[in-house]
C-alpha cells in the first residue's frame, strides 16, 4: 500500500473514531433528554428501526442477556416508552414495540441534527450517496459485529 493510501485510510479511521464518539456524546445527552440511560435508548431504536421483536430477538441484537432485557423492558415499560404485545403467530411469546405516543414526544430532539444531515448531503452527488451509504452500512455491520464478538452472544 502506498504511503498516501495508508495516510487516507488512517485518517479515514481517526475521522470515523471522532464520528463515533461525537454520535455516543450525542445519544447520551437524547437519552438524559428523555430519563432513558444509554442502552435503553439504543435497545429503543433497535425497536425503532427493526419493529416490534421479541425480547429473545431484542437480547440478540443488543448483544443482553435475556434476563437484562426482561428487566429492561419492564423499567421502558413504565416509563412510557415501549409496550408489550401479543404475538401474532404466536400466543406464547410476546413482542416489544415501541410506544407511537412516545416516537412523537422525542421526534423534536432529532430536528437539529436531521436538518443539518439533509444539508450536508445536498452538497454530494448521488453517486457520492451511494458510496458513503455502503461505507456507512459495511461499518455497521463491521461494528456489530464486533459487538457480538465482545459479548460473546450471536446476532441474526
Amino acid at each position: 500500500m502506498s504511503s498516501e493510501r495508508e495516510d487516507l485510510v488512517a485518517e479515514l479511521l481517526l475521522r470515523s473514531r471522532v464520528l463515533s464518539t461525537e454520535t455516543v456524546m450525542f445519544h447520551t445527552a437524547l437519552a438524559e433528554q428523555n430519563g432513558l440511560s444509554p442502552v435503553e435508548s439504543k435497545v429503543t431504536d433497535y425497536l425503532a428501526r427493526l419493529g416490534p421483536l421479541t425480547p429473545k430477538e431484542l437480547a440478540e441484537y443488543a448483544g443482553l442477556a435475556p434476563a437484562s432485557v426482561t428487566a429492561l423492558v419492564d423499567r421502558l415499560e413504565r416509563k412510557g416508552v415501549v409496550n408489550r404485545m401479543p404475538h401474532p403467530d404466536d400466543r406464547r411469546k410476546v413482542l416489544v414495540r415501541v410506544d407511537p405516543a412516545n416516537v412523537e414526544r422525542i421526534a423534536p430532539l432529532w430536528d437539529h441534527i436531521v436538518a443539518a444531515m439533509k444539508s450536508i448531503a445536498a452538497g454530494y452527488s448521488d453517486e457520492q450517496l451511494q458510496t458513503v451509504i455502503g461505507f456507512l452500512d459495511q461499518a455497521a455491520a463491521i461494528t456489530h459485529e464486533s459487538t457480538v464478538r465482545l459479548t460473546d452472544r450471536s446476532a441474526e
